[in-house]
């Protein structure tokens, strides 16, 4: 009995949520303009997960001492990220609004955003300043998806949460029990004061 409950106060919770991606979809669909369109299809190609990880390997072989701790650092954030998008992904299904069924790349939720606000978050926990270019890059790259109609507006929304919750666990993580950044970006636990 209290299955059905729950379950029908998320249905009865899901139908606004619903009706509001519908509703920002057709207006989103309906304001596209021909010079938006590289701009953004350039900002989905550079959220892509395979682009961002084949970046990563770059830092890592090229950025020189301080590439492949940094490299380390982000993987730390995006493969938990990212395994959270592909398991909900395959456990919701949902349809995309440009209406691609397959499941183990359904709409819900979107792991562009989740790879861009988790990098994001990232940057804002390790480089301050740069806060500002950082989310708005996201938010471009989140964006992107609602524009190309490939995602609706609660999945990047969901998928963004999942990219910085990922960033914020790990966070914690690395200060419970003693354990930080040390040695360029190896997790460790610090040196106790004797």
């Amino acid at each position: 009995m209290k299955a059905a409950t729950v379950m029908v106060l998320g249905l009865g919770l899901l139908a606004p949520l619903a009706s509001c991606d519908r509703a920002v979809q057709g207006r989103v669909q309906g304001a596209r303009s021909p010079w938006l369109e590289p701009v953004m299809k350039t900002a989905s190609s550079v959220g892509r997960p395979q682009l961002v990880f084949a970046a990563l390997l770059g830092v890592a072989v090229l950025g020189g001492p301080g590439g492949p701790a940094l490299a380390r650092e982000v993987l730390a954030v995006l493969v938990p990220a990212n395994a959270i998008v592909e398991a909900t992904k395959l456990g919701v299904g949902r349809v995309r609004p440009d209406g691609d069924r397959g499941r183990s790349n359904s709409s819900m939720p979107s792991s562009h955003a989740a790879n861009a606000f988790a990098l994001a978050a990232w940057v804002a926990w390790r480089w301050r300043r740069a806060v500002a270019p950082a989310v708005a890059a996201a938010t471009l790259v989140a964006g992107s998806r609602v524009y190309l109609n490939r995602h609706f507006l609660s999945d990047v929304v969901i998928g963004a949460a999942i990219g910085v919750a990922c960033v914020w666990f790990v966070l914690r993580w690395t200060r419970r029990g003693g354990r930080q950044w040390v040695e360029h970006g190896r997790f460790g636990r610090r040196p106790r004061a004797t």
